[in-house]
C-alpha cells in the first residue's frame, strides 16, 4: 500500500474510534499504533497530524496523542464578531499604485566580484543546511503522490508544524501554509485594508512592506520605534487619527533597529489595536534566527491572543535559503477564511514537492543541529562587526545590539549624506544599505544597516569595517565624531 493512502486510511480508522476516547483521553501510544495497524512511524505520525489540523486530537512531544477538550468555559473564548465591521470598512480616498522595490532589490541584488556584502538579507551558502536540505528535497521527491496537488491550505502535518511552533491556543487548523514571508505579508495585506485605506507601519520598518502597501494602493502611516519597540502611545494617537484598521508591527528583533517589544508594550498594543476595531499583522521573520546569549524568547503576539486581532507570519526562509520559500499565516475568526481565499487566488497552493521537503527538513536531526551552530555563529560574527565598529568607526552611532537577526542599525552623524556614503563605499569595495528606503516618511538622520550573516566569515566582516572607514574619510564631515552609545 502507499504511504500516502495509508495516512488517509489510518486517519479515517482514527477518526471513526475517536468516540472511544473522552475528551482528554490519551490515544494508543505510535508504537502501538504500528504494530496494530503494520504501518510506518512516519505513516502514524501524519496520521495524527492531519487530525490535529481537523482539530480533533491535540499532539503533546514526550505525552503522545489525545482527543481534543471543547474549550473550558475557563479559558478566554474570545469574541472575533468585531471582524465583520474590520473586513468591511472601505477607504474614502484612493492613493496611486506606485512602487518603488529599490528598497527591496538592494538586499536581493548580488554584488560585483570583490565587494563584501554587507547589505545581504540572507544567510551566506556556508552557513545554508545545504545538505540537509539536498537531502530533505531528495527524500520528498521520492515520496508516493508528492508531485501531486496539495491541501490548498498546505499539507496537514505541515500546518501542526508551525502551530506547535508558534504556541499558545493556535491550532494547526488555523493556520496556512504560503509561498515565503513576502508573500504571506502580500496576503495579509489584500485581506484586510481596501486601496485607499491607511496602513500603520513602525518607523523605521521593512522596505519590502512598504512596497507591498503601495502596491496594493495603502496609505503607509509611520508610527515610531523606540529601544523597546513601536509607542503605544503614539500608535493610540495614530489609530484616532487616521481610522487605520491594520497596524504591521515586527515584535521580535525588528527590521532595522533589532528591536524586541517590551513585555508592558504587548498587551498595550493588542489592546489599543483592538478598541480601535484593528488587526495587528505579526511578522515574525527571524525567531529562528536567535543569537546563543539571547535568553528566553518572547512567545509571539498570536500566542496570546483569543480575539482574533493578530495575523501572524512566520517563515522557514531566513533560517535555510532565499529559495526554501516556505511560511505560515495563522489567524482565527472569519478573517482567516479571506486570507485562504486571496492566496488561492494569488498563487493556488504551494508546490507540494517542497512543502514535503519542509517536513522533511524539520523532522530530521540536521535541523536541531543547524539552528544551535547559527546561532553560535552569528553571535560571533555580530560581535566581530560592533568590535570592529568601535574601534575603527566611532562616529557612527550603535544605539542598540540586538540578540537575534543578522544586521546593525547605525545612524550616521548630522549633515552626513548616506547616498554619497553609500556610493563611496561601493567604490571601496563594500556594499551597504542606505537607511531611507525603510522610513515612510521623512527621516529624522542618515542611516545604514549593515548585515553580518551573507559574508564568507569573520574576516570579510573586519575587512569590510576597514573599506568602510575609507569611505567615511571621502565623505562623512571631519567635525561629526559622535559616541557609540547611543542616538
Amino acid at each position: 500500500m502507499q504511504e500516502r493512502s495509508s495516512v488517509g486510511e489510518l486517519a479515517n480508522q482514527l477518526r471513526r474510534e475517536l468516540d472511544r476516547y473522552s475528551p482528554g483521553g490519551k490515544l494508543p501510544s505510535s508504537r502501538a499504533l504500528v504494530e496494530r495497524f503494520r504501518v510506518s512511524p512516519v505513516t502514524v505520525s501524519r496520521a495524527l497530524a492531519q487530525l490535529a489540523a481537523e482539530g480533533l486530537v491535540v499532539t503533546r512531544p514526550g505525552a503522545g496523542a489525545f482527543r481534543a477538550r471543547p474549550r473550558a468555559r475557563t479559558e478566554p473564548v474570545g469574541d472575533t464578531s468585531w471582524q465583520e465591521v474590520a473586513l468591511s470598512a472601505d477607504g474614502a480616498d484612493l492613493v496611486p499604485r506606485t512602487v518603488d522595490a529599490s528598497g527591496v532589490t538592494v538586499s536581493l541584488a548580488a554584488p560585483p566580484p570583490g565587494v563584501i556584502e554587507f547589505n545581504g538579507g540572507y544567510l551566506h551558502p556556508s552557513l545554508q543546511p545545504e545538505r540537509a536540505m539536498a537531502a530533505a528535497l531528495s527524500r520528498a521527491g521520492r515520496r508516493p503522490g508528492a508531485w501531486g496537488r496539495p491541501p490548498m491550505e498546505g499539507l496537514p502535518e505541515l500546518r501542526e508544524w508551525f502551530a506547535r511552533g508558534i504556541g499558545g491556543s493556535v491550532t494547526a487548523a488555523e493556520v496556512l501554509v504560503t509561498s515565503g514571508g513576502q508573500s504571506a505579508l502580500t496576503t495579509a495585506l489584500r485581506a484586510l485594508a481596501p486601496p485607499g485605506a491607511p496602513v500603520l507601519v513602525e518607523s523605521p520598518t521593512y522596505p519590502g512592506m512598504l512596497a507591498i502597501a503601495r502596491a496594493a494602493g495603502l496609505r503607509p502611516v509611520p508610527v515610531p520605534v523606540d529601544a523597546d519597540g513601536v509607542r503605544p502611545d503614539l500608535l493610540a494617537d495614530a489609530f484616532r487619527a487616521t481610522g487605520a484598521r491594520v497596524l504591521v508591527c515586527q515584535p521580535l528583533f525588528q527590521n532595522p533597529t533589532g528591536a524586541v517589544l517590551a513585555p508592558a508594550r504587548r498587551g498595550e498594543v493588542l489592546r489599543i489595536a483592538r478598541e480601535a476595531g484593528a488587526f495587528v499583522v505579526e511578522d515574525d521573520f527571524v525567531r529562528r534566527l536567535v543569537h546563543e546569549d539571547a535568553g528566553e524568547l518572547p512567545r509571539p503576539l498570536v500566542a496570546d491572543d483569543p480575539d482574533g486581532v493578530v495575523v501572524h507570519v512566520g517563515s522557514l526562509t531566513k533560517a535555510t535559503s532565499p529559495s526554501f520559500r516556505v511560511s505560515a499565516l495563522a489567524a482565527r475568526g472569519p478573517v482567516l477564511e479571506r486570507l485562504r481565499a486571496i492566496q488561492v487566488v494569488d498563487t493556488f497552493f504551494v508546490p507540494r514537492p517542497l512543502q514535503e521537503a519542509a517536513l522533511e527538513l524539520v523532522g530530521s536531526p540536521a535541523w536541531p543541529r543547524h539552528l544551535r551552530a547559527i546561532s553560535a555563529e552569528l553571535r560571533t560574527r555580530r560581535d566581530t562587526m560592533t568590535g570592529a565598529l568601535r574601534l575603527h568607526l566611532s562616529e557612527l552611532a550603535l544605539p542598540h545590539i540586538p540578540s537575534g537577526g543578522y544586521h546593525l542599525w547605525l545612524r550616521l552623524p548630522d549633515g552626513a549624506d548616506e547616498t554619497a556614503l553609500t556610493a563611496a563605499a561601493l567604490r571601496a569595495g563594500v556594499a551597504l544599505t542606505p537607511g531611507r528606503p525603510y522610513f515612510s516618511a521623512e527621516p529624522p538622520a542618515g542611516h545604514l544597516r549593515l548585515s553580518f550573516a551573507a559574508v564568507a566569515g569573520t574576516g570579510e566582516i573586519t575587512e569590510g569595517v576597514r573599506r568602510l572607514r575609507t569611505a567615511c574619510d571621502e565623505v562623512l564631515p571631519r567635525s561629526g565624531n559622535r559616541s557609540t552609545r547611543g542616538v
